[in-house]
């Protein structure tokens, strides 16, 4: 079965479920390069993976491991809103395994379902999620640089990006993008909920 009619089916099915919308648009939405990243997922992600623990230093092979460690929960019964603090993981290719510093994160639900955003680095992602199934959505985003206005997904100049998203904890959420446009063969961002106390 095609990712298209894989996803038609899923977001059908799940078409109430949540503040992350499943209608359907994800599936009109995504560009043919991008369902092509996300058929060839699981290949990129186990080549990008073998090449960062190979290549990569010790202490950051370390924090690879952790950020891929943990079982998906489901991410239905679950308000991600709020601030995170997040970093990026850079995998293959040139990168060998860049492990970047700790940045800030924010999830709102600003009535059409769960959006991110980058807060601050000189490389900031935002984006939608869309379900796909009990434990993974989809984001769709796009990638901004230094001062530039936030950058929508699929708009023409944009510098697209996709992720599959699972919650690998009660207050964790790891986002894969396959074939990111730069640099890696596969980043993986890893996000941690800000404590009230620590905001």
């Amino acid at each position: 079965m095609s990712l298209s009619t894989r996803l038609i089916l899923v977001l059908s099915a799940l078409a109430i479920a949540g503040p992350a919308l499943a209608d359907g648009a994800i599936v009109r939405l995504l560009t043919p390069a991008d369902k092509g990243r996300l058929e060839r997922f699981d290949a990129t992600r186990s080549t990008a993976i073998a090449d960062a623990r190979a290549r990569g230093a010790p202490a950051d092979v370390a924090a690879l491991e952790r950020a891929l460690s943990g079982k998906p929960m489901s991410v239905r019964q679950f308000d991600p809103t709020g601030d995170w603090r997040c970093r990026t993981l850079k995998l293959g290719k040139s990168a060998g395994l860049v492990v970047y510093g700790w940045f800030r994160c924010r999830i709102v639900d600003d009535g059409a379902g769960w959006r991110l955003d980058k807060l601050n680095g000189s490389q900031r992602v935002s984006g939608r999620f869309y379900d796909d199934g009990d434990t993974r959505m989809i984001l769709a985003g796009a990638l901004s640089f230094a001062e530039e206005p936030r950058q929508a997904y699929g708009k023409p100049g944009a510098r697209n990006q996709v992720a599959y998203a699972v919650r690998p904890g009660p207050d964790r959420l790891r986002l894969e993008f396959p074939e990111p446009e730069y640099e890696s063969l596969f980043d993986v961002m890893e996000l941690e909920r800000v404590p009230p106390a620590r905001k």
